[in-house]
């Protein structure tokens, strides 16, 4: 059953279109990498998925018991965040604030849950540790922790390995491909790394003014935009 369902829908800012007539369904397990080029319409796409933003034409709804509370984020860090001065398990624990309202405290669920899942991703041995100590590929495990605090059901990521090394990379997206195989955590990845998208994705949408493509990842491939954008590699 379709957990994020898009049905002809236009985006854009100030009243200018970027998008328009975008139709797309994802399902629950899928991952799903949207890719296109600078200004496609990609991050204003991924503001209406969460909600941040109403389009102008069309809807976005959530399916399969998803609420729009329940999907994690992991943006793109800016120069200030990646010097923010909190503790690991501080950073963790925030991702539960979506669901905590005015309550000035974390129920023991919470505080549980934000340990587990920092064991998940290799990094409960940093728990005191000040983020804005460690390394670019430790301080995107501790987002995608946080990410995590806030749901079991669908991740939307942003570009998560800008800025890392290519051993740093390779370990994140090893992590989030088994979020995804091991746990069933529905992935939603904007990013410009064709190679990385025939390696992990299972459906691909690749977007610009008018919609290129929507399908699986075979089909992509097989498609003469994917053969362009791929420069015809096969999974």
């Amino acid at each position: 059953m379709a957990q994020l369902i898009g049905k002809d829908v236009t985006l854009g800012y100030e009243g200018n279109v970027v998008i328009e007539h975008l139709n797309f369904s994802v399902q629950t397990g899928d991952y799903l990498y949207i890719v296109g080029e600078n200004g496609s319409g990609k991050s204003t796409l991924m503001k209406a998925i969460l909600g941040l933003k109403s389009p102008m034409a069309g809807t976005i709804t959530t399916g399969d018991g998803l609420q729009p509370d329940e999907i994690g984020y992991l943006p793109q860090q800016t120069a200030v965040q990646r010097d923010f001065p909190a503790s690991v398990l501080e950073i963790v624990r925030s991702g539960c604030l979506n669901h905590s309202g005015f309550r000035p405290f974390y129920t023991k669920q919470e505080k549980q849950l934000a340990l587990d899942n920092m064991e998940r991703l290799g990094i409960t041995h940093l728990a005191k540790r000040c983020y804005r100590e460690l390394s670019g590929g430790q301080q995107q495990r501790v987002l995608l922790a946080r990410a995590l605090g806030a749901t079991q059901k669908m991740l939307v990521l942003d570009e998560p390995v800008t800025g890392l090394d290519p051993k740093a990379q390779l370990e994140l997206y090893e992590l989030i491909a088994q979020l995804n195989r091991k746990d069933g955590i529905t992935i939603l990845m904007v990013s410009h790394d064709m190679e990385a998208a025939v390696k992990y994705a299972s459906h691909v949408l690749h977007i610009s003014k008018t919609p290129l493509f929507f399908g699986t990842k075979e089909d992509y491939l097989r498609s003469k935009i994917g053969q362009t954008y791929t420069g015809g590699t096969e999974a």
